[in-house]
């Protein structure tokens, strides 16, 4: 289909609008993600220490013992595979292989006594 010189002068002076309402629409969306992790940051924190949860070898956590807050946990799930498909996006990978990066350093940080999975899929106290 070939479009008309007006209609494709109007699509080009469009496009760099269209990418920076993108862009803002990301970073805003990135802002907002940002602003939910650090709320339930305490909560999760919380279920960390006493060991109702884990971070996982895949990047994300997992409910380990019964009386953890699942729909907090699925929350942060959720906010990390959205995350994660950014950043993937932007690097050109898939976002299994950020989540697998991630999981590495969310392991290095974990505070000694919490609960983390090994690449083999034992879990162990740090």
């Amino acid at each position: 289909m070939k479009l008309p010189a007006a209609n494709l002068r109007l699509l080009l002076c469009c496009l760099p609008l269209l990418f920076l309402f993108t862009t803002t629409v990301n970073a805003q969306n990135m802002e907002d993600i940002k602003a939910r992790m650090l709320s339930r940051k305490p909560t999760l924190d919380a279920m960390k220490a006493s060991g109702a949860i884990g971070e996982g070898n895949d990047g994300y956590l997992h409910v380990r013992q019964p009386g953890a807050d699942a729909k907090v946990v699925n929350e942060e799930n959720a906010d990390r595979r959205t995350v994660n498909s950014m950043i993937a996006e932007k690097e050109g990978t898939s976002a299994e292989q950020v989540s697998r990066a991630a999981a590495k350093k969310l392991r290095d940080f974990a505070a000694p006594g919490q609960w983390i999975q090994s690449n083999d899929g034992k879990w162990l106290k740090k």
